[in-house]
């Protein structure tokens, strides 16, 4: 994790909640701002931003933010931090612009696609000393961070294995695979942060295969829509992660770490858990089919993180390094499988 930035961490007015600008108003950034503006006490949203105005008029009539230009949100001394949800190819502007502004920084994931980027990004952010904190939200999965703690409190042992598995119930259009970065960069990027946060170890190595099995029209566009990774830790601990872009029965969700003295498990979740049982067998309910379905009490949980990282400083939740190697890991993959051999990251620049 990213050393403390030994920042002032701002406070509001006296009594107040802080109050966090949005810039970006799609999918990811309404909700976002709906999860400031709700759930989450002692934070507040204090304005939304989007170059596309009827993006940022409809946050604003669902919560009562007011709209701002993001050159106004940066220079507004009532905009406490900034949460940075527009598309990847942006962020880092964002960033370092948000950061010579002086304003704390929480920016989506993946930082960019271009490595020097996510460099210039960071160098930028320690450069000001203000804090930053990437949405890795998975971190805060109450499921994953009783895998995370039995591996971090010894409970099971010595760390032999992590097994990941995460597979969307459908494929994003082809349009969006087309800048996506590919499935690597752009899905897989969870499970390679979710593997370094779990094993409490760097990953030194990869290896991944990669294959169309679910729409050609994904290969067409220059990726795969099935793939495999095993990654070696620094401490010797292996990693595999499985990914489809189209699971049939639903959100697929897993996390298992093994040890020398057990197993611990991270599991899906379906709909409710009620079941029937009946001559004919049993009847469960299916697993959910969208992402925020799994994950909303993550997404809520990530902004609890980032309100305690600005109030009591210390080191990032998620910060410039996690970012860094995640971005490395997901290279030495697209690499690994193009070239059909491991990558070391000390061969990744």
């Amino acid at each position: 994790m990213a050393q403390d930035t030994g920042f002032d961490a701002p406070t509001g007015p006296e009594g107040s909640s802080l109050r966090i600008g949005v810039i970006g108003c799609g999918r990811i950034g309404r909700l976002h701002a709906d999860i400031i503006a709700r759930d989450v006490p002692g934070l507040a949203l204090g304005g939304v931003a989007d170059v596309v105005t009827a993006a940022a008029d409809g946050v604003s009539a669902a919560t009562g933010a007011p709209v701002m230009t993001i050159d106004e949100m940066l220079a507004s001394p009532d905009i406490d931090a900034v949460a940075i949800c527009t598309s990847t190819d942006t962020h880092v502007d964002y960033i370092v612009a948000a950061a010579a502004a002086g304003k704390p920084i929480f920016c989506e994931k993946p930082v960019s696609l271009n490595l020097a980027e996510v460099e210039r990004g960071v160098d930028a952010v320690e450069a000001a000393g203000v804090p930053f904190m990437i949405g890795f939200n998975r971190r805060f999965d109450p499921g994953h961070v009783s895998v995370r703690d039995a591996v971090a409190e010894h409970t099971i042992g010595d760390l032999h294995l992590i097994r990941i598995t995460s597979r969307d119930p459908a494929p994003p259009p082809v349009e969006y695979v087309a800048v996506s970065g590919g499935i690597f960069m752009d899905m897989m990027i969870h499970d390679f942060d979710m593997a370094r946060f779990v094993a409490g170890s760097d990953v030194v190595e990869v290896y991944a295969k990669g294959a169309v099995r679910v729409d050609p029209r994904i290969g067409e566009a220059g990726d795969v829509d099935t793939a495999v990774v095993i990654l070696t830790h620094e401490d010797g601990t292996f990693t595999t992660i499985d990914n489809s872009r189209e699971a049939v029965y639903g959100y697929d969700q897993r996390l298992e770490a093994f040890g020398s003295e057990g197993m611990a498990v991270s599991d899906n979740q379906s709909v409710h858990y009620g079941r029937t049982f009946t001559k004919g067998g049993a009847i469960a309910e299916p697993l959910p089919w969208f992402f925020l379905d799994r994950y909303l009490p993550a997404y809520r949980r990530e902004w609890e993180a980032f309100r305690d990282y600005l109030v009591s400083g210390g080191p990032s939740p998620a910060g410039g390094n996690d970012a860094l190697q995640v971005t490395k890991i997901a290279m030495a993959a697209g690499q690994s499988m193009r070239e059909g051999r491991a990558v070391r990251l000390t061969e990744i620049s």
